[in-house]
């Protein structure tokens, strides 16, 4: 059966306006696209690890396929959960399957009819799906502006107000001020949310995140990390009090109604948690690699391209659909694997390339894509 007509014509706009996706193709270009940050997806050490401690403590012979709350809840659920609580220091831990499960399972279930959701206008689709499938009245304020959210925050007296953002934002790679935005929302009494998706292990002395490292942790109502980019495997976890874990178990559809993780997944994040204790040299590395990075592109005039930023995710506007897509070929053609962000992924006007810094890029290879970036755009 042919696909309905207005969805043809909606995949029609997007080819008219060059901004089709489609899925990529494996390849062995220079990784400046993947957010395997440390390079912990590709850990030999980690799957063995993993493997090892599976037959080891016989966990395959406990647990079974199912719904956590019925038959998923395998034994490697707690032990990991505790690890992971204990390695963030917080009161509580509870794994989902995905960043994008753990954001919609939040936001639907948390904020109520009465409560008001305050979020950056830059926050992550999932984050603005389970926004837009909770009870609770939501408004966006202007990207990091705190003035802005304040006179949001004076509008609503007497309510539960959950602001919501990011350590590090997946577009442009910039970051909040975030020892302000505790403190405004600790003057008006409201549940601060953070997604650290960009920061588990790039952040931190043991990649801990940024909240944690400039020990605002305690301050936070709930932080949300995702194993998908620094820790290189499946899954997420929600980070909060108890009583939040609690009730996440008894309301969040996300959970509630899915196939638990399988104990191999589970390992595998408890396993790679552990190793970020101990390879604390690759983090150190991907460090003087995102400094390398700023430092090369500041001496070769390609600043004011970039979005500021010192995370991981170095960001150059170049403003319309083909403008990007081409640049990003010709880096492409030359032995690079750097991805075009296009709209109406990013807003008309705000096209970009987006590069990913790894510990594992050469000093060599950094100064090579910013040269020849440099040669192509001037």
């Amino acid at each position: 059966m042919k696909l309905a007509e207005n969805l043809i014509q909606k995949l029609e706009n997007r080819k008219q306006n060059n901004s089709l996706r489609k899925l990529p193709v494996f390849n062995n270009l220079v990784d400046f696209s993947s957010n395997d940050y440390i390079g912990f997806s590709k850990s030999e050490s980690i799957f063995k690890l993993t493997h090892a401690y599976l037959l080891e403590n016989e966990i395959f012979q406990n647990g079974a396929s199912g719904s956590r709350l019925i038959s998923g809840n395998h034994s490697l659920y707690q032990i990991t959960e505790t690890f992971i609580a204990e390695f963030h220091d917080a009161e509580s831990a509870l794994i989902f399957n995905s960043g994008y499960d753990a954001n919609v399972g939040f936001f639907s279930a948390v904020p109520q009819r009465i409560d008001v959701i305050l979020y950056d206008e830059l926050s992550h689709a999932s984050i603005r799906d389970g926004i837009v499938m909770s009870n609770a009245k939501s408004y966006k304020f202007n990207h990091n502006d705190f003035e802005e959210l304040e006179r949001l925050i004076q509008k609503f007296p007497n309510t539960n107000i959950y602001i919501v953002t990011e350590t590090v934002f997946s577009m442009d790679g910039d970051s909040p001020n975030l020892e302000e935005l505790a403190d405004l929302s600790e003057k008006y009494n409201c549940f601060l949310v953070v997604d650290e998706a960009h920061t588990l292990g790039v952040f931190g002395d043991k990649g801990e995140g940024l909240i944690q490292y400039l020990n605002l942790h305690n301050r936070i109502f709930a932080r949300i990390m995702t194993f998908g980019k620094g820790l290189g495997c499946h899954g997420s976890v929600i980070l909060g009090s108890s009583e939040l874990k609690e009730y996440l178990i008894n309301f969040a559809r996300s959970f509630i109604y899915t196939t638990g993780l399988s104990p191999h997944s589970v390992a595998t994040i408890l396993v790679a948690y552990q190793q970020l204790d101990v390879q604390k040299e690759t983090i150190e590395k991907l460090r003087q690699n995102i400094v390398l990075f700023n430092q090369r592109k500041n001496l070769l005039g390609l600043k004011p391209m970039f979005v500021r930023s010192k995370s991981a995710i170095q960001s150059a506007i170049v403003p319309g659909n083909e403008n990007a897509k081409q640049l990003a070929q010709q880096l492409q053609d030359k032995g690079f694997d750097i991805k075009a962000i296009l709209s109406p992924t990013v807003p008309e006007g705000q096209e970009r390339l987006r590069f990913c810094i790894h510990s594992y890029n050469s000093e060599e290879q950094i100064n090579q894509v910013l040269e020849l970036l440099r040669d192509f755009v001037f």
